[in-house]
């Protein structure tokens, strides 16, 4: 059925997370508005059905909200895909904003790994730390079981760079679940 709820609770974060990856619902509540901001143009551009409700230790910082909802957005993924039968598998887009073109490739392969090549020149976003792009993306690809190398090819406005990444990502995200006729894309028969 390609869907999945996840919840995850700890002294610092109480997360609950609704995917379809066929489309669906969107509503985000994290108590950072760009961070919402990036998970609504996520779904939308992904064509995915996501409601994410985070409660988080924001008078600390928001590293832990938006590295636990990469935690648990990475395991509903994890578990809509199944055994990963009958998908595209692999995923690749460009995005272009404004002044700043962004890159995403994923593989779908089990193997959970991230290349991220990003350096912006501010530090913030509204109330999202930039450098919290990266952490959001590690714990997204690896509770996912997910390959996925991102990279901005240049631009100076950090809202327009990791907003491409986050549309990029959705993209590539969208062609790699993309169902297909053919089973198991690998030539070991199990991914």
């Amino acid at each position: 059925m390609r869907t999945s709820v996840q919840k995850r609770k700890t002294k610092e974060t109480d997360i609950a997370v609704s995917l379809s990856l066929d489309g669906g619902e969107v509503s985000i509540s994290t108590g950072i508005g760009f961070f919402d901001h990036m998970l609504n143009a996520f779904a939308v551009h992904g064509g995915f059905g996501l409601t994410v409700e985070a409660v988080g230790d924001l008078t600390v910082d928001g590293h832990h909200t938006v590295e636990d909802v990469g935690i648990v957005l990475g395991k509903a993924f994890a578990e809509a895909l199944g055994d990963k039968s009958g998908i595209a598998r692999f995923g690749s887009f460009f995005v272009p904003m404004d002044e700043a073109l962004a890159f995403a490739s994923v593989d779908i392969s089990g193997r959970p790994y991230l290349v991220f090549q990003a350096e912006f020149e501010q530090e913030r976003v509204g109330e999202f730390d930039t450098c919290l792009t990266e952490e959001f993306l590690r714990a997204f690809a690896f509770n996912a079981g997910i390959t996925l190398h991102t990279r901005i090819e240049y631009g100076k406005n950090a809202h327009h760079e990791i907003e491409g990444i986050f549309k990029a990502v959705a993209h590539a995200m969208r062609l790699a679940v993309m169902k297909t006729s053919a089973g198991i894309l690998s030539t070991k028969g199990s991914l």
